[in-house]
């Protein structure tokens, strides 16, 4: 005797968020307050923001890649390493590094040891790590100026992304994804953050990106809808 499959439907929950969604674009503030709506899980959720913006990626002129630290952090913490010269390995110690060094960490890497999330090195160092391209490359874990993961300024660079500064790039179809803080937060902190990284977006607008630039902005929770933020 045959027997019946059960459906699995949406929860209750989803059900009851669905019945909550704005159709139209909210102002940062209203927005995050939309947010705040929705039923509630048992965590704190991660608030994502995504922009889809009107650029051409495969135009190198207006692919767009950076690093954005937010007014009041994303909630997040990173565990960083840095490649310097043995004269500064304890002031990135200091400033929050995992592990600091240069020949020595290269070797450690190439090991087998992947304990970290972002990789700060002085300019000099770059010939001394160029051998873990293969390694780090793929992982997105390879220094870079753009990403601002390449600088004189080591100690600065560890404190800044062990604290949450963010990397974002765009994706094969314009978007560009960033975590601007947890449910936990203000509402004020949230919308601060959130008008922080559309100012960001607006100012590394590329010159050759021409009619609309904002196509769509949203933020939503790690199991909430999302709610379109008016740009």
């Amino acid at each position: 005797m045959a027997t019946k499959k059960k459906i699995v439907g949406h929860s209750k929950r989803s059900r009851a968020n669905a019945e909550l969604v704005v159709a139209t674009p909210q102002a940062p503030a209203d927005a995050v307050k939309a947010l705040r709506k929705f039923k509630a899980t048992k965590f704190n959720q991660t608030v994502n923001v995504v922009a889809h913006l009107g650029i051409d990626p495969k135009h190198a002129d207006q692919a767009l890649r950076g690093a954005i630290s937010f007014p009041h952090g994303t909630g997040k913490t990173a565990r960083v390493v840095a490649f310097c010269a043995s004269d500064k390995v304890e002031a990135a110690k200091a400033a929050g590094a995992v592990e600091a060094g240069a020949e020595d960490l290269v070797a450690k890497i190439e090991g087998g040891w992947m304990e970290f999330d972002v990789a700060v090195a002085s300019p000099d160092m770059m010939r001394v790590i160029a051998k873990l391209g293969k390694v780090l490359g793929p992982k997105g874990l390879m220094p870079s100026p753009k990403a601002g993961t390449v600088t004189p300024d080591v100690p600065g660079g560890v404190k800044a992304y062990a604290a949450g500064k963010t990397e974002y790039r765009n994706d094969d179809y314009g978007n560009i994804h960033c975590i601007i803080g947890k449910l936990s937060f203000s509402d004020e902190q949230l919308t601060e953050n959130l008008a922080h990284f559309i100012d960001t977006m607006a100012k590394v607008k590329p010159s050759s990106s021409k009619g609309l630039y904002f196509k769509k902005v949203c933020i939503s929770g790690t199991m909430t809808p999302s709610v379109q933020v008016a740009v």
